[in-house]
């Protein structure tokens, strides 16, 4: 290797890292600008959030209807497997999941057991008395 050769080795790898630290420089850029676009849309679903949750009454955020339906399905699905050759009536079901008794909570309980009968889980072997389909 010549002096001329080696002279040049400082320019070259200095030409290299230049183009190097001008495409990281870009990188940089590019990410920042994704960074800023993020982050106001994430301030903005933040600020949508608060409105909706604002608007939501609290019984409805902690404690959804569809919830407590489903958990007396799944009380009154329970009450049958764990006895099974139990015939309840409506009344007595009630008293045996502990819900109030009065008669449009009966009734609705009655409508519950009727769309359970449709899915084939009780049986219904007589008016006013299901039982644990076998």
């Amino acid at each position: 290797m010549n002096v001329s050769e080696l002279l040049r080795l400082p320019w070259t790898e200095h030409d290299e890292t230049a183009t190097r630290a001008g495409n990281l420089r870009e990188q940089i850029e590019r990410l920042t600008t994704a960074l800023t676009e993020t982050e106001v849309r994430l301030a903005e679903l933040a600020a949508t959030r608060k409105v909706i949750d604002g608007l939501t009454p609290p019984s409805h955020a902690t404690t959804p209807a569809e919830t407590t339906t489903a958990t007396v399905y799944q009380r009154i699905v329970t009450t049958f497997n764990d006895h099974p050759e139990k015939v309840f009536r409506v009344h007595d079901l009630h008293e045996h999941l502990g819900l109030p008794t009065d008669e449009p909570s009966i009734n609705i309980t009655r409508s519950r057991l009727g769309r359970l009968v449709r899915q084939g889980l009780p049986e219904h072997p007589g008016r006013g008395r299901y039982q644990k389909r076998t």
